[in-house]
């Protein structure tokens, strides 16, 4: 009985870890100026979530760099264009812009960056983008985040 009951608790644990939330992505990055991914969907069971970007690319980041950055859906192109006199070092964002909810720093060929925020600054009926803010890649590189 007793190993029936601890056989039954351990699925119940296993089980349960199965079902718990990923709070954490991957995106890629290449020279064609694109990202792995389209879309980000972050489970409302999550405090925090973290972007890992990756840059698979040969390209050095004063050429070719990238990074992913966070705000409301239609904000990120007057970001972007904001961002581009803050120049590579301030990774093409201006200082203190309250509309980026979280960003990483511009990667080159091979280097990786992460961020991770508060899932609580977002909210279940806003719409979410991600983009690259190096100057021009914004209309490739893109996608939407979305709370479910």
């Amino acid at each position: 009985m007793i190993r029936k009951l601890l056989a039954a608790s351990l699925l119940t644990l296993a089980s349960g870890h199965l079902l718990a939330a990923e709070c954490s992505v991957t995106v890629d990055s290449t020279d064609q100026m694109t990202f792995s991914t389209k879309a980000i969907e972050i489970d409302k069971s999550c405090k925090t979530f973290t972007v890992n970007l990756e840059h698979s690319g040969s390209l050095p980041k004063n050429v070719m760099g990238h990074n992913w950055v966070l705000s409301k859906a239609g904000e990120a192109q007057s970001i972007a264009t904001d961002g581009m006199s803050a120049g590579i070092e301030k990774s093409y964002l201006k200082e203190g812009d309250t509309r980026v909810i979280a960003y990483t720093k511009i990667i080159g060929a091979g280097e990786k960056d992460s961020v991770s925020f508060d899932v609580s600054k977002l909210e279940a009926d806003q719409n979410y983008e991600f983009f690259c803010s190096f100057p021009g890649h914004i209309s490739m590189m893109k996608g939407t985040v979305t709370l479910k």
